[in-house]
């Protein structure tokens, strides 16, 4: 037997799998760490220590775990958070902590100086996306203005996969999916870097553009030594985790959708043509010839994080979804808006605020926790409206994600965005998309394989509730007639 290995960093916790060439599972393993926020609106992770040192503790906890020989390895796929900022040095050693993906809004001056000085039109066209949180030519541009002095000392910059990539092979590689969302910096119709749009750092200072299965490098000595893998063994270019997690459920196809419940909503569908829009996100596919369509929340999972340690420190989130599916659909009148770290799609709205609205005195906790669940799902909504708008409706959504364990959660989502969703027999989500892509890198599995390795396995449908028909016109009413009290709010 012989085996891939899927390594996948995520926001708060690093999960890694082992698997069999017939999609069994030999071992998995896993390791929490920390999203540091040293002000609001920021968001960064340590890449030595909650990247790589997270890589190398599940991979070394993996083999000893399965006993296995690292030789038998045949191949090696890492995903991570993204896209993240990561300038480091000719050494390759980090500058600063990672700069993460939507959640950092820091960059927003610079996305207004961008959009001035280039064209929204024109970076659309260009770059297949707007500006926004979710771009790095900002997070770039940003610190090139306000750091000059570690601009000066960069020699490339890098997001969360590369990293690894480079600590793992020597080599500076990226996926053109991410490399997307690198805009300005990305030309969706060349495929390629460009300087044309706006001079924020020599182009020889971003990695070499592959796509996601194919070969970055080998894993050298050093690496081997701190890992325990196989010197030699094959390893991707990589990719995002959100897209590893998408392939992990099946999404192959054109039409074919995954909606991710992690720490943020995120939502893929592959596309036979580009879908732009200013309220999406585009990037070509981890194959060629393909393309993704996406949107993302910038709170969900992070936002029952936030709940539990702040208002319910003697629960667990088991307790608290069975207060939750204890309360009324509509949780007895109560709205949440959940923009407790700006929004995402569709709105691109970095200082939106978070709000718990028609609150009285007969409201539980539970009321509170059940309307955290539905202000996610009416933020999920609004997106598939989005979709909706542009006859881009999905044929098939496949959830995935430790959110698919909140019956609570799920079923609001389905009942307000009127989607069924189909649930895959393993959810380790991202980690098992890596050794798939792994194995489809060396040859060991063809990309339509996944649905035997990962059949469906039950399937949640839309029901009618008509408090979610009153409530839901009336959340999207609360945001806009709040916005600019929440930019008030914000202003420095």
């Amino acid at each position: 037997m012989t085996y891939t290995l899927g390594i996948d960093i995520g926001t708060f916790e690093t999960k890694g799998v082992l698997v069999a060439s017939d999609g069994t599972i030999t071992a998995t393993a896993s390791r929490p760490h920390k999203m540091i926020v040293p002000r609001p609106g920021w968001a960064e992770h340590r890449a030595e220590e909650d990247w790589w040192g997270d890589f190398v503790h599940v991979t070394r906890t993996l083999l000893a775990q399965s006993g296995i020989d690292p030789k038998a390895i045949r191949a090696v796929a890492a995903s991570a958070i993204g896209p993240c900022m990561l300038p480091v040095d000719s050494a390759g050693a980090p500058l600063m902590n990672g700069v993460l993906y939507g959640v950092d809004t820091r960059a927003s001056a610079q996305i207004e100086a961008l959009n001035a000085a280039i064209g929204e039109d024109v970076i659309l066209s260009r770059c297949g996306n707007a500006l926004t949180s979710q771009s790095v030519g900002p997070k770039i541009l940003w610190l090139k203005e306000t750091h000059p002095e570690l601009f000066a000392r960069t020699a490339k910059v890098l997001t969360s996969t590369s990293y690894l990539t480079w600590k793992l092979t020597g080599e500076y590689a990226i996926d053109h999916y991410t490399a997307a969302n690198f805009s300005p910096l990305y030309d969706v119709n060349s495929l390629g870097w460009t300087a044309e749009l706006a001079d924020i750092l020599p182009l020889d200072r971003l990695p070499r553009l592959m796509w996601s299965t194919d070969i970055a490098g080998h894993i050298t000595a050093a690496a081997a030594a701190e890992t325990g893998l196989a010197e030699g063994t094959p390893v991707t270019c990589g990719t995002i985790d959100a897209a590893a997690e998408a392939v992990s459920v099946g999404v192959q196809a054109p039409g074919e959708m995954m909606l991710m419940y992690g720490s943020t909503i995120f939502i893929i569908q592959v596309t036979a043509a580009p879908v732009r829009d200013a309220r999406l996100w585009y990037a070509p596919w981890l194959f060629p010839g393909l393309h993704a369509s996406m949107a993302g929340l910038a709170t969900s999972g992070t936002l029952t994080h936030w709940f539990r340690d702040q208002l319910a420190r003697d629960s667990d989130f088991a307790t608290l979804a069975a207060e939750a599916a204890a309360s009324p659909k509509g949780a007895k009148g109560l709205i949440c808006l959940p923009y407790f770290s700006g929004e995402r799609t569709p709105i691109h709205d970095p200082l939106a605020k978070g709000a718990f609205f028609g609150l009285d005195l007969t409201h539980t906790r539970a009321d509170l926790f059940r309307a955290a669940l539905e202000g996610v799902a009416m933020g999920t909504a609004h997106v598939f409206d989005t979709y909706r708008e542009l006859d881009a409706a999905p044929s098939r959504v496949l959830a995935v994600g430790g959110g698919t364990q909140n019956a609570v959660w799920m079923q609001a989502t389905s009942d307000l965005a009127k989607i069924r969703q189909l649930v895959c027999e393993k959810t380790m989500g991202a980690s098992y998309g890596d050794a798939f892509l792994a194995a489809v890198a060396i040859g060991a599995a063809m990309p339509d394989e996944i649905s035997r390795w990962n059949p469906v396995s039950r399937t949640v449908t839309p029901e009618a509730v008509a408090a979610y028909d009153r409530q839901y016109p009336l959340w999207k009413a609360l945001y806009r007639q709040t916005k600019d009290i929440a930019h008030a709010l914000g202003a420095e």
